[in-house]
């Protein structure tokens, strides 16, 4: 979706949180910006863009330091977002089907907000701003709507144990994302693995890979590195990543194996 006729989700979502954040009620916002409560819903969900001098009198009723600007004035998800990373989430938001590898940090769908926070302030290069930190955090956020969506998707995840132990952000904050994971881990389109550290073999020594297949059932592939990231359309390299996943599932935890281990580290914390 683009910032245009019908608006843009990241930047009602991040108006929200500005609002929430500085307690005002959809009426006090509307007050200040000269807009009913039900044209600042209709914003925040979304369904229509801010007219005028809506991004420059909520940025000064708000404290946004600039956030909503940056936002508004371009196309969604654009806003601090690396363009590879824009195309990768346009398709995670239509999905039929979603399956991630990851080795080093928690999945970004399944972060929580001040796991995200510690992500984006861990070491970033450039240093990010913190309205460019609120923005990128609230995005993330907003992703997690593929869990609950209609049609609900089918979505399963391998995670290293590394990455579950890794304590980013501090031990309260990892805490809370294992406890987060669990969470998610029961609802019954998603499945959550866990790599453990004794595996002798591994089929994921090539990295993390992301697995879509798509409203139409063709398939895709997503490598993401540090100087970008690009789909995997063609084959064998695509059949060989879906091949690989399948390995990667049978040598990790199963599902109740995983919820065991993660239920311990947590309590461990």
């Amino acid at each position: 979706m683009h910032f245009g006729e019908r608006g843009s989700q990241a930047f009602g979502t991040l108006l929200r949180f500005h609002r929430e954040r500085s307690g005002l009620t959809m009426e006090a916002l509307g007050r200040h910006v000269g807009y009913s409560k039900s044209q600042i819903a209709m914003v925040e969900r979304g369904e229509r863009p801010p007219k005028g001098r809506l991004v420059e009198l909520a940025e000064a009723a708000l404290g946004a330091q600039g956030a909503l600007q940056a936002v508004a004035t371009k196309e969604f998800g654009q806003g601090g977002l690396r363009p590879w990373t824009e195309d990768y989430l346009a398709e995670e938001r239509r999905a039929h089907a979603l399956h991630v590898y990851q080795n080093h940090l928690v999945p970004g769908s399944l972060q929580t907000e001040a796991y995200a926070r510690a992500v984006y302030t861990s070491g970033c290069c450039p240093t990010l701003d913190d309205g460019e930190i609120d923005q990128r955090v609230i995005e993330r956020l907003a992703r997690q709507s593929l869990f609950t969506r209609k049609p609900q998707p089918t979505v399963s995840y391998v995670i290293e144990e590394t990455a579950l132990t890794r304590p980013l952000g501090g031990r309260a904050t990892l805490r809370e994302q294992l406890h987060h994971i669990l969470a998610i881990g029961e609802l019954r389109n998603v499945d959550v693995q866990v790599m453990p550290h004794e595996r002798e073999t591994h089929a994921g020594l090539n990295g993390p890979v992301i697995l879509l297949e798509t409203t139409n059932r063709s398939h895709l592939a997503y490598v993401e590195g540090p100087r970008g990231g690009y789909f995997i359309t063609e084959q064998p390299e695509l059949s060989d990543l879906f091949g690989r996943y399948g390995i990667l599932r049978t040598q990790a935890l199963n599902s109740e194996e995983s919820a065991s281990l993660i239920e311990k580290v947590a309590r461990e914390l």
